[in-house]
């Protein structure tokens, strides 16, 4: 396993063990900063995964200059009659990088409900990073959005590798004891 695997796999199961530690809870203000961190960190983490799969997936010589540029979130630019990809950053939204990845794997799966569930996931994320008042998160709600975290990274795996997300079988269930 790599760091970058085994940095994002860390971070996951920080974000399951402090939900675990949101229920543990009988103070409001720590369930709710519990709650805060286990939907930040899910998101750190699928984020990781991503970007891990997607420098594997750019490595490759069969994938085209525009897509390399999009997964490595890089500018592409033509010159002398040719794309080249160029060290300045080019911002690609998340979604669209998972997407691409899907297009590119041998299996992909582009329609599926992990693709509904995540977008609902990431929009109580940005009524956290982005509030324009406070937000209300649930455990029920932080729940739900980890658990498409986790569903999106095992259909990615499945479209990519033909293989399971290796944490998948623990669903919500953290390896932490903090």
């Amino acid at each position: 396993m790599s760091e970058i695997d085994a940095f994002a796999s860390s971070l996951l199961e920080e974000a399951k063990r402090l939900l675990e530690k949101a229920g543990e809870t009988s103070e409001p203000d720590a369930e709710r900063a519990y709650l805060h961190s286990a939907l930040l960190l899910a998101f750190c983490s699928l984020e990781a995964h991503v970007n891990s799969v997607a420098d594997e997936i750019a490595a490759r010589p069969m994938t085209t200059t525009h897509s390399r540029g999009v997964l490595l979130e890089r500018r592409v630019e033509l010159k002398k009659g040719e794309f080249v990809l160029q060290n300045s950053p080019q911002i690609s939204r998340l979604m669209d990088r998972i997407l691409l990845l899907h297009r590119l794997g041998p299996k992909p799966n582009l329609s599926g409900e992990w693709h509904g569930r995540l977008t609902t996931a990431t929009d109580l994320r940005n009524k956290l990073t982005h509030p324009k008042s406070v937000p209300s998160l649930s455990a029920a709600s932080v729940k739900k959005a980890i658990e498409a975290v986790i569903e999106t990274l095992d259909e990615l795996y499945i479209a990519v590798y033909k293989s399971r997300f290796p944490a998948a079988h623990r669903s919500l269930d953290s390896k932490l004891t903090f």
